[in-house]
């Protein structure tokens, strides 16, 4: 066995049968926080399998070169307490990330409760070419994001109804007129357009009541919490009796939109346009595009942002 000061292990220098357990033994001896860097003449992937299999999420995998002469990959092992993060607390921390969730139709909004590997296995996807792609996209130098993770609740409250509730208040009497058009229009060949012209129906009626619901009652609520965080006094929540409660409501109500939504995805075909779609045709599918664009920044910011602070502010705060 091949070894450095750095904790760099040879493999190509052991025997077959003597890889893998060589692996185990040399993982099983960091301490946490440590790593192990190996370097395989081939893909080693089985072995982040076996591993996952045989001592669980206990250890990050990050590839370090792939081939084609030479594949090293950097084994760390996690520190206790330490979980894999959620597709939506990824997204929090870093957008540019949600990139590649949209790519592999992984749902960070929505579904943003879920970690990389369990959507990765519901999809059966690779969760090893998402990590990396993950990993890329740190390196990858973009314009300065919009750091929603820093904002006061209060403002970012404001920002979502200003913003986002504003876009889909404008949006989407066009978006419903353009879907009855061209069902009347183009349905007779292409049957889908009836049912993605009931589905927008059904996300207007749920989110004219939805955003109603945010901007009367709770958003306010949240509110109140952040006015009583700054003056140091307990807070009224006879109302509510908690933000839990009309939290996963708005929750249950998110992915009823983000289920409809992705139906539309489906029936369009990636809203792909036929051959003999005209004006109104091709601007319902663009409409529609951008509105599920917006949708799931929308819900990303409440689901994995505002909730989740507005809950752990609560639980600092003294109910009178």
């Amino acid at each position: 066995m091949q070894t450095t000061s750095e904790n760099i292990l040879n493999v190509t220098l052991l025997e077959p049968k003597l890889k893998h357990p060589t692996i185990f033994i040399r993982f099983d001896e960091l301490a946490e926080g440590e790593n192990l860097i190996i370097h395989n003449d081939h893909d080693p992937k089985p072995l982040y399998y076996q591993m996952l299999g045989e001592r669980g999420n206990i250890f990050i995998w990050e590839y370090l070169e792939e081939g084609p002469e030479w594949w090293k990959v950097k084994i760390t092992k996690r520190v206790s307490g330490e979980n894999d993060e959620t597709l939506g607390q990824i997204a929090a921390k870093d957008l540019r990330k949600a990139q590649v969730f949209k790519k592999y139709g992984l749902d960070f909004c929505c579904g943003g409760k879920k970690t990389v590997k369990e959507a990765c296995a519901e999809k059966g996807l690779d969760v090893t070419l998402i990590e990396q792609e993950l990993q890329q996209t740190e390196k990858v130098a973009s314009s300065r994001p919009l750091p929603y993770g820093d904002w006061s609740l209060d403002f970012l409250a404001d920002y979502i109804v200003n913003t986002h509730h504003t876009y889909v208040a404008k949006s989407l009497p066009d978006i419903r007129a353009y879907a009855f058009k061209v069902s009347k229009v183009h349905g007779h060949r292409h049957a889908e357009l009836f049912q993605i012209h009931q589905l927008v129906e059904e996300i207007n009626t749920e989110l004219v009541s939805h955003m109603a619901k945010e901007e009367q009652i709770l958003f306010p609520y949240i509110k109140e919490l952040v006015t009583a965080t700054k003056n140091t006094q307990p807070y009224h929540a006879q109302h509510l009796g908690s933000v839990q409660g009309p939290i996963n409501m708005m929750e249950v109500e998110h992915e009823m939109v983000g289920s409809a939504m992705a139906k539309i995805r489906d029936l369009s075909n990636n809203y792909l346009l036929p051959e003999e779609a005209c004006a109104s045709y091709s601007l319902l599918y663009r409409f529609l595009a951008e509105f599920e664009e917006d949708i799931h920044l929308h819900i990303h910011l409440e689901n994995n942002i505002l909730f989740p602070k507005a809950l752990e502010l609560e639980k600092t705060l003294t109910i009178q």
